[in-house]
């Protein structure tokens, strides 16, 4: 059996962890869109069956719901960028370490300005 050059074999560092996040979050997103647009249509079959679902929403589990979602598609734009400029610029797989520390930081940023003003309204009513 050949054995394979030293230097090939993916090593599962950043990359390898943004990549299974961006497909997580990728698949985290598509669920949600598809249940938004079946429990939407109901409105067309049934108003009052579209205003339960819509009030069984409301609870502070849906919102911690709701974070998490945003949560990911923050994470899924920005990293995508990331992937763009990684297969796109020509500096890309050399600076994509420091740009995933970037996607991390603007990720970080984005949520604790969303989670404050998100929870106060979950948790306050307001």
């Amino acid at each position: 059996m050949p054995k394979t050059p030293a230097g090939t074999l993916y090593r599962g560092r950043e990359g390898m962890w943004s990549w299974v996040a961006h497909r997580i979050t990728g698949v985290v997103i598509f669920f949600f869109l598809l249940v938004h647009v079946l429990d939407t249509s109901l409105v067309r079959v049934s108003p009052e069956a579209y205003d339960a679902v819509i009030g069984a929403y409301k609870n502070p589990i849906m919102g911690l719901g709701e974070l998490g979602l945003v949560g990911a598609i923050v994470f899924h734009a920005f990293n995508g960028l990331r992937v763009i400029l990684v297969d796109f610029w020509k500096k890309g797989p050399a600076y994509q370490r420091q740009m995933l520390w970037a996607v991390g930081v603007l990720w970080a940023l984005t949520m604790i300005g969303f989670s404050i003003r998100h929870l106060s309204i979950v948790f306050g009513g307001h």
